[in-house]
């Protein structure tokens, strides 16, 4: 949607800088934008291609101004204005008011008439899908499941039975919610499978990733607080809880039973052990291994950076030696 960068300024409450009838069509970045669009500067690696730029505007910090060659907004958050600019230039498209003949809908369904339903959804019995939402095509929906209000499944999500979604949830392509937990026990060399009872619980504003997947709890309910952000790829198990407004990148592995509390940022490829609790407004760095609670905020870390093979092959060796090494000092030390 066309603008002048006046009204961008005000969207992003971001100070303008220049002319204030400038058209913007589009954004794009540093080094491809040309005239007509508007570009930004966040992350200090880039700075170089700033004053190189054709961008019509660009958004930036105070202190990259003086080497901006053309219009500015400028904030102290670039990135958060530019999220604002983009989703005001790129409106979400309003699919409403429409169901495709090769769906296949069971009994007792409440679907309400200004939702979408694409070709090849199955829908089972007595389900509950609330206004203004998107179901892509071939998507499975199971009985009893209730979806709130201006959410949007992308093609191919299956939601099991009983499975609660609240309203402006996004489901990207291939999610799986509600899938059963992995319950087992024992016996001898074999195992049994424990039925999962419970179901999982959506709130507002969540985003799923692509072939993320969440499991169904095995007695009590799989909890996916408002306002979550899950990234592509991600595994959350049975009965676990993740708080309010928390960022989980991709490839991360949460086991059942963990607590994750608000506001935390769960960085990509890291895993979480069962049954642990971790507090508010934690960052866990990429790769991380948490094996036991943590009790304070902070920023935790336990992934080993990459280093030279043989140089990995001799610290590993040393590392194997450690308690070995340990108990000498401590025998030394009488």
């Amino acid at each position: 949607m066309p603008s002048t960068l006046g009204e961008l300024s005000q969207v992003s409450v971001a100070d303008l800088v220049g002319d204030a009838d400038c058209r913007i069509n589009a954004v794009n970045t540093l080094s491809l934008a040309k005239k007509g669009e508007i570009s930004f500067l966040s992350n200090r690696h880039y700075a170089h291609l700033l004053p190189h730029t054709n961008a019509s505007a660009v958004i930036l910090s105070e202190e990259d101004v003086e080497n901006c060659p053309t219009n500015a907004l400028v904030s102290k958050d670039p990135y958060l204005a530019y999220a604002r600019i983009a989703n005001y230039l790129y409106p979400a498209k309003q699919r409403y008011g429409y169901l495709d003949k090769r769906a296949v809908i069971g009994n007792k369904c409440n679907i309400n008439p200004i939702s979408y339903i694409s070709a090849n959804v199955v829908i089972g019995n007595n389900v509950d899908i609330a206004a203004r939402t998107y179901i892509g095509p071939g998507c499975v929906i199971k009985d009893n499941v209730r979806i709130g209000e201006c959410t949007s499944l992308s093609a191919n999500v299956t939601l099991c039975t009983g499975v609660v979604i609240g309203n402006n949830v996004i489901l990207h392509p291939g999610v799986v919610i509600g899938a059963d937990g992995f319950g087992l026990a024992q016996e001898n060399e074999r195992w049994i499978k424990i039925p999962q009872l419970g179901s999982v619980k959506i709130g507002d504003y969540v985003e799923v990733g692509a072939n993320s997947t969440i499991d169904r709890g095995a007695i009590e309910d799989t909890i996916i607080c408002a306002g979550v952000k899950i990234d592509n790829q991600v595994q959350i198990g049975h009965n676990a809880v993740i708080g309010e407004n928390t960022a989980i990148a991709g490839c991360a592995g949460i086991a059942g039973s963990a607590t994750i509390g608000k506001r935390c940022q769960i960085g990509g490829g890291s895993n979480i052990n069962g049954h642990i609790h971790i507090a508010d407004d934690v960052i866990i760095t990429g790769m991380s291994g948490v094996a036991n609670s943590i009790k304070s905020p902070g920023v935790y870390s336990s992934g080993i950076p990459v280093v030279e093979n043989k140089i990995w092959r001799k610290n590993i060796i040393r590392f194997k030696n450690l308690d070995k090494l340990i108990n000498k000092i401590m025998i030394k030390l009488g």
